[in-house]
């Protein structure tokens, strides 16, 4: 580990299943350079850091390859997939039910005016610009 939001190994045996294919036939395509869990240890890092994509250190891959995991992932649900098991996982272990039972929905607590549509909004003021003789 090089930093502390990279993946232990036992985190990774958790989620690398879900992010290789179980076949290990190779697809169509160029095989991959890139080590996933690099990639998700960059992730994790700029998730952690909050800092630019343009700023990720150079002991992670680059950040443009980077992001197109992210990306990909995002639009075929993996990230969705991870989610859902990881909390679950959690949900086991703390002996409870796998899908939460109950929901919290809240509704706008604060008041609002009781006028509406242009009663609310106000004109733009001028200004008349000062005249030079008033200085």
């Amino acid at each position: 580990m090089r930093y502390p939001s990279d993946l232990s190994n036992a985190e990774w045996q958790i989620l690398a299943p879900l992010l290789i294919p179980p076949s290990s036939a190779p697809g169509p395509g160029r095989p991959r350079e890139r080590d996933l869990r690099e990639i998700l240890n960059a992730l994790f890092y700029l998730l952690r850091s909050g800092c630019a994509w343009r700023m990720l250190p150079r002991d992670f891959p680059p950040f443009p390859t980077v992001y197109y995991y992210f990306r990909k992932w995002r639009r075929n649900g993996t990230w969705e997939t991870l989610h859902d098991t990881l909390r679950d996982r959690l949900r086991g272990q703390e002996g409870r039910q796998l899908s939460p039972s109950a929901a919290i929905l809240d509704s706008q607590s604060a008041k609002t005016t009781e006028k509406g549509a242009l009663a609310v909004t106000t004109p733009a003021r001028r200004f008349k610009a000062a005249s030079a003789t008033s200085w």
